[in-house]
C-alpha cells in the first residue's frame, strides 16, 4: 500500500475549511516573493486581493506544520532557486490533489443524499430523480427548481419558470437561490432574516464534517468524522461557504464539477458568499450567523456560550477573583474624600 503525502490530508481539510478553489502555487509563489523580496513593503501598498490573499497564506501556515521554515530554506544561488521552485511544485502538487480530492469526494458523497433530504417525509418525488443521472435536476424538475430559483424570483410564476428552463433567464452566482434560506422563505425587506440558515445546508454540513449518520442525530458512524479527524471545533465561515457550494452543485442538472463552468458560476457564487462574510458592514450579522452554526454542528459550543449556573464553584471561584482584583486595583488610602 502507498504511503499518501501528509500534504494531502492537509490540503483536503483546508480546501474544505479555509479556501476551496486556492491556487496553491501561485499563493506560495507570490507570498515567498513577498516574505522575500517584498518584506520590507508597507501594508497599506498592496491591493485588498492581495491582504486577502495574505491572510489565507497564514492560515495555511497554521494549518501545515513547518511549512514556513520549508519554504523559506533556500538562499540566492542557482541551485537554491530550483530547489525552493521544485518546493514550491511539491507543495503545490499534493495540496491541490488533497483539495480537490476531497472536493471531489464531497461532491459524489452528497448527490443522492440531498435528493433524500429535499424529499418530504413519507412522500416521493414526482417524477424521481436518480443521483447517477443529472440530466433532469436543476429548473428542469419543480422541486429542484424551486430551491434553486434566485430570491426575490418568483418560480411559481408560469413565464419565469419557462425562461429560467431554457436558459434565457441567466442565473449568475451572485444571485443566491432560495434553499439558503431557513424554511426557504426569503424576506425581501430583511434579507438576513434565516439566511444560510437552512435545514438542507445543517444536513450537509454534518454529512461532511460530522459523519453521515449525525444527520439524524443518531452518531453509528464507527469511522471519526472529518471535524474530529483534523481537531475541528468550530465552524469556519469558508466552510459554509464550501457547502453551499456543494448543495448547490448538488441540485442542478451539470453532470460533472468544474469552478470554471459558467453554467453553474461555482466559483462565482463561492466568492461571493466569502465577500459578504469578509465584509466589516455585515459584521454583526456574520457573527450572529457563527453562533448559530456552532450551536447547530458542535453541542459543546452551545455549553461554552451558556452564563455559569449562580451557585456552582465555577462561579464562586470567578467572584472570589473579581473581588481579589477590586481589591488591588484600589489604591492605598482608600476612597474617602478629603
Amino acid at each position: 500500500r502507498s504511503v499518501t503525502d501528509p500534504l494531502v490530508h492537509y490540503g483536503r481539510h483546508f480546501g474544505r475549511t479555509v479556501h476551496a478553489l486556492c491556487n496553491f502555487q501561485a499563493l506560495l509563489t507570490n507570498r515567498i516573493l513577498q516574505m522575500g523580496e517584498l518584506a520590507d513593503t508597507p501594508e497599506e501598498n498592496f491591493t485588498a486581493e492581495e491582504r486577502h490573499e495574505h491572510c489565507i497564506f497564514q492560515e495555511l501556515l497554521k494549518s501545515v506544520a513547518g511549512l514556513e521554515e520549508r519554504l523559506m530554506q533556500g538562499g540566492d544561488d542557482e541551485v537554491d532557486i530550483v530547489a525552493e521552485l521544485a518546493s514550491i511544485i511539491h507543495h503545490s502538487y499534493y495540496l491541490t490533489k488533497g483539495a480537490s480530492g476531497a472536493r471531489g469526494d464531497d461532491t459524489k458523497s452528497l448527490k443522492g443524499s440531498v435528493l433524500d433530504w429535499i424529499t418530504p417525509k413519507g412522500q416521493n418525488l414526482v417524477p424521481p430523480l436518480a443521483c447517477n443521472m443529472k440530466i433532469d435536476h436543476g429548473f428542469h424538475h419543480e422541486w429542484t427548481g424551486a430551491l434553486l430559483c434566485p430570491a426575490g424570483i418568483d418560480w411559481s410564476n408560469p413565464e419565469t419558470k419557462t425562461k429560467l428552463q431554457s436558459g434565457e433567464i441567466i442565473v449568475t452566482g451572485d444571485q443566491w437561490p432560495l434553499f439558503l434560506y431557513a424554511d426557504y422563505h426569503y424576506n425581501h425587506e430583511d434579507p438576513w432574516n434565516g439566511l444560510f440558515q437552512s435545514a438542507l445546508l445543517v444536513c450537509a454540513y454534518k454529512h461532511i464534517f460530522t459523519s453521515p449518520s449525525s444527520v439524524d442525530r443518531e452518531p453509528k458512524a464507527t469511522r471519526s468524522g472529518n471535524a474530529r479527524i483534523h481537531g475541528m471545533t468550530r465552524v469556519t465561515l469558508p466552510s459554509v461557504a464550501y457547502i453551499a457550494m456543494q448543495v448547490r452543485f448538488a441540485l442542478t442538472s451539470s453532470p460533472v464539477f468544474s469552478h470554471t463552468d459558467t453554467v453553474t458560476n461555482s466559483e462565482r457564487f463561492y466568492n461571493s458568499i466569502l465577500d459578504v462574510f469578509e465584509d466589516p458592514d455585515e459584521k454583526q450579522e456574520v457573527d450572529n450567523l457563527v453562533v448559530w452554526w456552532n450551536r447547530q454542528v458542535f453541542p459543546s459550543y452551545s455549553t461554552a456560550q451558556c452564563p455559569l449556573a449562580k451557585n456552582s464553584a465555577l462561579a464562586r471561584i470567578r467572584e472570589k477573583r473579581a473581588q481579589m482584583k477590586e481589591l488591588v486595583s484600589i489604591p492605598d488610602g482608600g476612597s474617602g474624600s478629603a
